[in-house]
């Protein structure tokens, strides 16, 4: 397979499916940030954590290109006038949205209750988890301003929403288990 296909030198990309649309189009800004998320997270596999944790994130990563598809199908391509799918798609399930939130239970066991917003920080690992969580919320923005036009599976927006709940507590989890500092954020009284 040839990595380079010269077909995108005039500003334009093919989504799933064979329609083209300019690359600054709003489904290409959704994937692609999508696709950005996924490198996030594979840097902060690449850390020193408990591999229960590296396990989850690498199911999170594959279903993060379940995501990318999703989001990189043309709606008209993907399904013929009968309703039969043309395309084979994987899809998001509530069971992939389910495992995101028993693993943030099991994580917030441990924490001590959250009484304040805390300041990104206190550890590498806990920064990447931050970085990863806030290119999470900006796909998610992305993919909404995108089903407002085009809807899809509203349970890959719900995923998206999950995921950065989930990075957030992963980066309280591993403050803790690094015993990195966790500042509060207390706002100045004027």
């Amino acid at each position: 397979m040839k990595i380079y296909t010269k077909t995108g030198d005039k500003g334009t990309t093919a989504l799933f499916g064979g329609t083209r649309v300019p690359k600054h189009h709003i489904r290409i800004e959704s994937y692609g940030t999508v696709d950005e998320l996924n490198s996030h997270i594979g840097l902060i596999r690449d850390q020193d954590m408990h591999q229960d944790y590296k396990n989850t994130l690498i199911t999170i990563q594959d279903k993060l290109f379940t995501v990318g598809a999703i989001l990189a199908t043309d709606p008209e391509k993907a399904t013929l006038k009968n309703g039969k799918e043309r395309l084979n798609i994987p899809k998001i399930t509530s069971e992939d949205i389910e495992l995101l939130e028993k693993e943030m239970d099991s994580m917030n066991e441990t924490l001590p209750q959250m009484t304040h917003f805390v300041l990104p920080g206190g550890h590498t690992t806990v920064s990447y988890c931050h970085i990863a969580r806030c290119v999470c919320r900006r796909a998610e923005r992305l993919a909404t301003a995108l089903y407002e036009l085009d809807p899809f599976l509203p349970e890959t927006l719900q995923y998206l929403n999950r995921l950065s709940d989930y990075l957030f507590v992963l980066a309280r989890k591993l403050s803790h288990d690094l015993q990195a500092d966790e500042v509060k954020w207390i706002p100045e009284k004027n």
